[in-house]
């Protein structure tokens, strides 16, 4: 996988310090455990793109 490659990502559950993200085009793979301080502001069942090595929310 292409590090800058658009991928988009719904956080599945938030855990403390880490988010557990499912990628929204390849559902079959395990969770992404993320840093909380990568991220911005989410909740459970926010919708990422990550883009360039940084993550911003849509929708």
């Amino acid at each position: 996988m292409d590090i800058f490659a658009e991928q988009q990502y719904i956080v599945e559950r938030l855990d403390g310090d880490y988010a557990y993200l499912k990628n929204m085009n390849s559902p079959e793979d395990d969770l992404k455990c993320v840093a909380r301080a990568l991220l911005p502001e989410v909740g459970e069942g926010s919708k990422l793109r990550y883009e360039m090595m940084s993550y911003e929310v849509i929708e």
